[in-house]
């Protein structure tokens, strides 16, 4: 379960502090995962407060009541919402604003290289994308070659539904690529929220950079190919006229016997 969640959520515990004559104070900001539960404590420094209760749009159930405060547990909650917490304080009706912001941590981090193989001197991309994650304007996404950063991105605020981040950063291969590999960490800053830094991190992926060719070495392949090639060629040919001879030797062989036999039959007394 995420630290903002059911048991896990200390600092969305609401203080709702108060003073005799003072007014509504500024608003509390909290973050939540999105469709988890959370508790809210809804307090007062005043010697003998009355809670009034907490008013929410979403589902609450009472937990604990004490002089000073009441704690609620609050459920299901999909979007931004606005709670308010009642109270009297010394005669006077007074409320405190709870501003909840729900967030989706990035809880899958991919890294492609494309392509995964080149040349040394050759240009590369690193994409990194998060499928789902909210809200985007508290995301970084940082491209790492080993421990060193690359490339950072951040990003404007966008919808309140979880909704796919991407960070490209273009690259030219050079040969030391290949011995660190490359990977996207994904930062989720809700400090702000009074929550914490949620991140993760991709699979390392390895850059394959290998030397080009040198002339030279065109040069001998390719005279190494021709001489192979004429060597089969002649081995062929001598094959070939080598059978056409031995035919043709066969042929006269029985030419000459045949006109060796007639001989002799014309040779013999009637």
């Amino acid at each position: 379960m995420s630290p903002f969640g059911f048991w896990g959520l200390p600092a969305a515990l609401l203080a709702l502090l108060c003073c005799p004559g003072s007014g509504e104070k500024a608003p509390e900001q909290v973050a939540v995962k999105r469709g988890e539960p959370y508790k809210v404590n809804c307090t007062s420094s005043c010697p003998h407060p009355q809670i009034r209760g907490l008013e929410t749009t979403l589902n609450k159930v009472e937990l604990q009541k004490h002089a000073q405060w009441t704690e609620y547990l609050v459920s299901n909650v999909s979007q931004d919402t606005v709670m308010y917490c009642h109270f009297t304080c010394s005669g006077k009706q007074m409320s405190k604003t709870i501003s909840v912001r729900v967030f989706h941590p990035p809880e899958q981090v991919l890294l492609e290289l494309q392509p995964a193989r080149v040349t040394a001197g050759s240009p590369f991309t690193i994409v990194c994308s998060v499928p789902a994650v909210t809200p985007l304007e508290k995301l970084t996404l940082t491209l790492l070659h080993g421990k060193k950063p690359l490339h950072t991105q951040t990003f404007g605020s966008g919808k309140d539904d979880p909704q796919e981040a991407t960070a490209t950063h273009n690259a030219t291969a050079h040969k030391e690529d290949g011995h660190h590999n490359f990977s996207c960490r994904a930062e989720l800053d809700l400090r702000s929220l009074g929550g914490d830094i949620i991140s993760s991190v991709s699979e390392a992926q390895a850059l394959q950079v290998y030397e080009p060719m040198q002339d030279n070495q065109m040069v001998i392949i390719t005279v190494v190919s021709v001489l192979l090639f004429l060597f089969v060629t002649s081995v062929l040919l001598c094959f070939i006229f080598g059978q056409q001879w031995h035919q043709r030797q066969r042929r006269t062989y029985r030419v000459q016997e045949a006109w060796r036999t007639l001989r002799r039959t014309w040779a013999q007394p009637t």
